[in-house]
């Protein structure tokens, strides 16, 4: 039960972050996504040390197990609108693949850099 409600509030912290952030973008009227800025904020925290990696693990394994799920709401919204595919598709498309691009070095570079540290301080 400890652990269930750990890996909660882990889960909580994260959709809090992307809330704020969500809002900030809005209020700032930026072209960026909230959540990635709101990655941007979590790595900053922890390179700051601000924020413990052994704080969010937990919640930020299982965020990533399930991550396929978060896609299938968009792949059915691209089925309703099939017009806007055929005009704007590979705009679409090449938006898409650069964003994934973006973030996947992001996340590989964030992926490094805590497994340096984790080695520096295991040593």
């Amino acid at each position: 039960m400890k652990r269930l409600l750990i890996l909660l509030g882990q889960v909580a912290f994260f959709i809090v972050i992307s809330i704020i952030m969500n809002a900030l973008v809005s209020i700032l009227d930026w072209k960026i996504p909230g959540s990635l800025l709101g990655m941007f904020v979590v790595f900053l925290l922890l390179q700051c040390k601000v924020l413990r990696l052994e704080w969010i693990e937990t919640g930020a394994s299982w965020l990533l197990a399930e991550l396929l799920l978060f896609f299938i709401p968009p792949s059915v919204g691209i089925v309703s609108y099939q017009s806007l595919m055929l005009h704007e598709g590979i705009q679409i498309f090449l938006v898409i693949a650069f964003g994934t691009a973006f973030v996947m070095i992001c996340s590989g570079l964030v992926a490094q850099s805590i497994s340096k540290r984790k080695e520096h301080t295991r040593s």
